[in-house]
């Protein structure tokens, strides 16, 4: 039997496992991290400010050797740096799960070039460059896995989440490319499209969850539902409930999305909430911030 049947032979068994978490300082990164450990994993966590990893770090526990490293993995010199750190204690790396993320809300028209400049940075070329930099660990961990969190704004594509939602596209691509590259080495990739969840993100877009109908998760479940799919070496994991069908209406029949959303967006509120905006977007970064990041 060859060695990619060998691969292929079996689920991810993850108790045991050495995991990078990004983003890990809070929402979905935080309980990705806490899941993880209740599954016995041993994992790294990774974002700009100490205080919040530490926070992680305590609700994971004490059974297994988890290590806070703060960090921008915007900045080449730290994922360099992250990359000597897993080979020089850990020899190899099981799962990297590319968290960290930056949301916009609001018109294009009032979108700067530093902020497009941000979202892809962070959304797309971080993530493709921290693989690039992990990837002779995770090919000495082999079977391993690479777990990109996008969003279902990289499939279906909202206004007013415009320039977010080219990112989250560009990550989806990234990872079936990357799936069909690393597969005959034994690298795995897992694409995670969450639809809204309660975290500090949240209140930014409160006012649109109704006139856009969107349904919010609770990012401890998100995580649970993260987990079980790389557990079970899934390519991909959505959201249970209509948006599944969504997706698939989005790409057989684009007219019937465009409709929908012509309607939400003709709602008072949504009138209402780009007259508050005043022509500037409202940003956030979701397990990456600028200040008093996670």
């Amino acid at each position: 039997m060859s060695y990619l049947c060998v691969i292929r032979a079996s689920a991810m068994q993850l108790k045991g496992k050495l995991a990078v978490i990004t983003g890990a300082g809070s929402g979905i990164g935080r309980q990705l991290a806490v899941e993880a450990a209740r599954r016995g994993l041993t994992v790294a966590l990774i974002g700009r400010r100490a205080d919040a990893l530490h926070g992680t770090l305590e609700m994971m526990g004490h059974q297994r050797n988890h290590v806070a490293l703060p960090g921008d993995i915007t900045d080449p010199e730290i994922r360099i740096a992250l990359k000597n750190y897993i080979a020089h204690w850990w020899g190899r790396l099981d799962v990297l799960v590319n968290n960290a993320g930056v949301l916009a809300v609001g018109p294009l028209a009032s979108t700067s070039d530093a902020e497009l400049e941000r979202l892809m940075k962070t959304n797309v070329i971080a993530p493709a460059a921290l693989i690039r930099e992990l990837l002779p660990l995770l090919h000495r961990g082999a079977p391993s896995r690479v777990v990109n969190i996008g969003s279902m704004f990289g499939d279906i594509a909202y206004p007013l989440f415009g320039a977010y939602s080219a990112s989250k596209f560009g990550l989806r691509g990234l990872s079936i490319a990357l799936r069909r590259e690393f597969k005959e080495f034994g690298v795995g990739i897992t694409y995670a499209a969450p639809r809204a969840t309660k975290t500090d993100a949240f209140s930014n877009f409160a006012r649109l969850i109704d006139p856009l109908r969107m349904r919010v998760d609770d990012p401890a479940k998100v995580a649970r539902d993260i987990w079980a799919a790389v557990a079970r070496d899934a390519d991909s994991v959505y959201a249970k409930g209509p948006e599944r069908l969504f997706v698939l209406v989005q790409r057989l029949f684009p007219q019937l999305v465009d409709r929908s959303l012509e309607a939400q967006m003709a709602d008072t509120r949504v009138r209402a909430f780009l007259m508050s905006q005043n022509g500037s977007p409202t940003t956030l970064e979701v397990g990456l911030r600028s200040s008093g990041s996670t």
